[in-house]
């Protein structure tokens, strides 16, 4: 009798090169999705080595991290680049360069495919069921909500994965994260990973592969199920993962690079039997109960800092583990908080919703359906950063884009702006942020700026109130 697998175990068996006893496996690698940051190194070393890259046709080019989100004159995207540093114009050049020369097909400024390489991934149809994706950038874990296996990997690791389309790896553990029940009003996607990370901390999925599981993530839409994988990483995971369905498969219908025809009825069929088995085994289970969540918000300097936007902040002296208890002294005192103290009414300077975390059209339609008819609070920056052309052009479709300027917002082009602090996009030391992204450390949105990290329903209460809102009493007017 066959012995029953999980969804990753499948997909790992599947892309076995060679596996040699006590040995990290050879992986071969179906997408290597690059971007302007972490690929320069790694060309540079196929120079030096007088190396080709292996399957062109299975690697895809963006620009994302250090591309402004600003522009001069909309019929020439190649004025942002007014707005670029130094660094990010010479590695936008660099890739542009390095595309051209290894025959790499490019999603640059000029391309409508342009945009945040795990936005754009997914919605033109490269990122499919049962694949192993890898990028160098750590929320490569995003494109597992297609039921993929999809990791960062390092700038070494891009280099060899460009040379010879395969990855040394170690076979992970699994982890079963179990969400069952249905979300109350105000909570989203982005509660569920905020809450996950908060029960297991930053570091409870090391060396694990997560696989979320239960009736509260089936319910959830593509984009949704993206937000919920896009963060595993950030709980310390090498990946998350979802099991594809019906939803899976009437989102990737159709779409650009999709398969079409009989190619699409085989690629369906095939993704069927890529669910875990009945009686598959997982190294770890936890539970959550969706029904019993509440909007979340982070407090501290890392992701796993986070809790009920209602909760009082905790207090170190409660805290027996001496490693713990400072760690959180330092956070809170970085954070300007006191112990037991509530976020709710903590003045706030900026809003920033976007990243690849919520940059997407679902993302857009709550914030705007939310903002429609308010205006931003006094002073507070709000800052509507789209994932892609596809999302802005969308948007501005259905005129969202007027509904943000209209309350006071900023509407800019596609990038990861302010989630990296880059060209102009970033928090002044001291200034406090709710933030749709993914990260809170120290200085990552702006040296010495202090992020809550909430979703885009709680960062829009945030901007029309002008500070930490319970976004149910907004809800209720």
């Amino acid at each position: 009798m066959t012995q029953p697998k999980t969804l990753f175990q499948k997909i790992w068996d599947r892309h076995i090169v060679a596996q040699e006893p006590d040995s990290p496996a050879i992986l071969y690698i179906d997408l290597h999705l690059i971007h302007e940051v972490t690929s320069p190194q790694a060309f540079t070393g196929l120079r030096q080595r007088n190396l080709k890259v292996r399957r062109p046709d299975k690697t895809v080019a963006t620009v994302d991290h250090g591309v402004p989100t600003l522009i001069s004159n909309p019929a020439d995207p190649f004025t942002r680049l007014d707005f670029a540093d130094d660094l990010s114009r010479k590695q936008i050049n660099q890739l542009d360069e390095n595309t051209s020369q290894f025959g790499i097909r490019y999603f640059g400024l000029q391309s409508r495919n342009q945009g945040i390489v795990h936005v754009i991934g997914p919605e033109l149809g490269l990122t499919r069921p049962g694949m192993t994706i890898v990028c160098g950038d750590s929320h490569t874990s995003t494109h597992g909500a297609f039921g993929a296996l999809a990791f960062g990997i390092g700038t070494s690791e891009v280099e060899h994965v460009l040379a010879t389309q395969c990855l040394l790896q170690r076979q992970p553990k699994t982890m079963q994260v179990r969400v069952d029940g249905s979300l109350p009003e105000g909570v989203t996607a982005k509660d569920i990973i905020l809450a996950i990370i908060a029960k297991i901390g930053v570091g409870g999925g090391t060396g694990h592969v997560l696989e979320y599981t239960g009736s509260a993530i089936r319910a959830l839409t593509m984009e949704a199920r993206m937000t919920v994988c896009n963060m595993s990483i950030e709980g310390g995971a090498r990946a998350g993962m979802i099991a594809p369905d019906d939803t899976t498969f009437a989102y990737l219908a159709g779409r650009e690079y999709s398969p079409k025809g009989a190619d699409w009825d085989k690629a369906v069929a095939d993704w069927r039997l890529l669910p875990s088995d009945e009686g598959a085994q997982y190294d770890q289970t936890i539970v959550l109960d969706g029904s019993a969540l509440q909007p979340m918000i982070t407090f501290g300097t890392n992701p796993g800092m986070g809790m009920a936007i209602t909760a009082p902040l905790p207090d170190p002296a409660a805290i027996g583990d001496a490693n713990q208890k400072a760690a959180l002294e330092k956070a809170l005192n970085y954070m300007g908080l006191q112990p037991g103290q509530s976020l709710l009414g903590q003045k706030i300077d900026v809003v920033f919703i976007g990243s690849c975390t919520n940059s997407r059209i679902s993302d857009l339609r709550l914030a705007a359906g939310m903002i429609k008819g308010r205006k931003v609070a006094e002073g507070v920056r709000t800052l509507v950063v789209p994932g892609s052309h596809a999302v802005k052009a969308q948007a501005e479709a259905e005129g969202l884009d007027v509904i943000f300027k209209e309350a006071g917002a900023e509407w800019r082009e596609p990038g990861c702006s302010m989630c990296i602090a880059m060209n102009g996009d970033q928090l002044e030391p001291g200034q406090y942020a709710v933030s749709t992204s993914n990260r809170n450390f120290e200085g990552r949105q702006g040296k010495g700026g202090r992020t809550f990290l909430a979703s885009p329903l709680t960062a829009v209460a945030a901007a029309v109130t002008g500070k930490v809102t319970d976004v149910r009493t907004v809800m209720h007017g």
